[in-house]
């Protein structure tokens, strides 16, 4: 179970680095107008928004590999950070799109029940 629990973590943590790709060096072009549904006008204007968005899924990244580097030991690490993506893909989902419930917060959530069964053996 601990290794399906760090593959899922790793999947979520690769997910978050294409987020922060798309958001802060695509979000004008056609992979991320495309992914996004932005016209070039709405995302020329919410650019500097997008990076800064981008940023913070970087961190959530990085603390998922973080976590997953700490070993068994990295629990908490893991749990935290799973929590944080779960919160921030309940909430996109709740005011930008539904499609976030599935793409970022049910992984999170996946990987969060991975961790404390994966514990718990």
């Amino acid at each position: 179970m601990s290794l399906i629990a760090s593959i899922v973590i790793a999947l979520v943590a690769l997910l978050h680095v294409y987020f922060l790709v798309l958001e802060m060096f695509l979000w004008d072009k056609p992979a991320g107008l495309r992914a996004f549904g932005q016209t070039p006008a709405s995302a020329a204007a919410t650019k500097v928004l997008a990076a800064n968005q981008g940023l913070y899924n970087g961190f959530l990244a990085a603390g998922l590999l973080w976590g997953l580097w700490l070993g068994p030991e990295g629990f908490g690490v893991k749990v935290f950070f799973l929590l944080c993506v779960l919160v921030a893909g309940l909430y996109g989902a709740a005011t930008a799109s539904r499609k976030i419930l599935y793409v970022q917060a049910l992984p999170a959530a996946v990987g969060l029940v991975l961790v404390y069964l994966s514990r718990a053996a």
